[in-house]
């Protein structure tokens, strides 16, 4: 399956999903949300597949939030037009959350291989999967305050279980880029490798190898084991992110960002 958003192959048990928008850095806008849900809806009810790659076209893995949407967030609209990000539309999770949260609960292990950048919702998106295999020269960061806003896609949820408590709060405060050497240290990466879509694959086509049986009994084995109570934390990102948008600070943040200039911040 191909989309103009994302294009999907499968061979011997391994699917391979690439993110299909490299000329905006594979940028999440309506369109790529909506192509990442049919995708993960398609895996999930299909028992031939046994191993996922997840990965970018182009010069990117994916650089976030379109520029777009978080102008029409300043303007009174939503983050998704076509959804209540207030709304649990699938279990525990909204529609945003859903498209990180799916990759988690997919029943065979999912891979990324990430390169060039993965900011905000492409970072929480590279969270979701169960290994993540980075490219030397990787930038990343948890950009969201850069917006006025927080991460919202159940990146609070899985960053926790990923690296230290001051790290994550240090990168979430400061929305500071930083390298793929950093995030190894920090936990957030499994491995540096030179091609990382080449070593997914490998990886993959040896799960595929394995027991799908054992596969999917020890995924579902870790989740448990790691998960805990999501369901509040999930709910407290739509919260928070529902106090922020379209607030003068998240406005504001959004104009520094296009304008080249010192904020203003509005104190209550």
């Amino acid at each position: 399956m191909t989309s103009d958003r994302i294009s999907l192959s499968i061979a011997n048990g391994v699917a391979e999903v690439r993110l299909n928008r490299p000329n905006k850095l594979n940028a999440l806008d309506p369109a790529m949300f909506t192509a990442i849900a049919d995708v993960g809806a398609q895996l999930a009810g299909n028992p031939m597949v046994r191993a996922v790659v997840l990965s970018g076209e182009g010069q990117a893995f994916c650089a976030g939030l379109d520029i777009e949407r978080l102008v029409a967030t300043t303007e009174g609209e939503s983050i998704l037009p076509f959804a209540d990000l207030g709304q649990r539309t699938h279990g525990i999770a909204n529609f945003a959350q859903h498209l990180v949260w799916l990759w988690r609960e997919l029943p065979v292990p999912v891979i990324a291989a990430v390169h060039g950048i993965a900011f905000g919702g492409g970072f929480q998106l590279m969270l979701g999967a169960d290994i993540r295999y980075l490219a030397p020269g990787t930038r990343l960061a948890i950009i969201e305050a850069k917006w006025g806003l927080v991460p919202d896609m159940a990146g609070t949820q899985l960053m926790r279980h990923l690296a230290r408590e001051d790290v994550v709060r240090e990168l979430t405060y400061t929305a500071r880029v930083f390298s793929a050497e950093d995030a190894l240290g920090y936990g957030f990466a499994t491995r540096i490798v030179e091609d990382p879509r080449a070593a997914a694959l490998q990886t993959a086509r040896v799960i595929a190898d394995r027991s799908p049986d054992a596969i999917r009994a020890a995924k579902r084995l870790l989740n448990l084991a790691a998960d805990g109570d999501a369901a509040i934390v999930l709910a407290a990102e739509t919260a928070e992110q529902a106090l922020l948008l379209g607030t003068p600070n998240h406005i504001e943040a959004v104009r520094v960002s296009l304008e080249r200039r010192p904020p203003q911040w509005r104190i209550a």
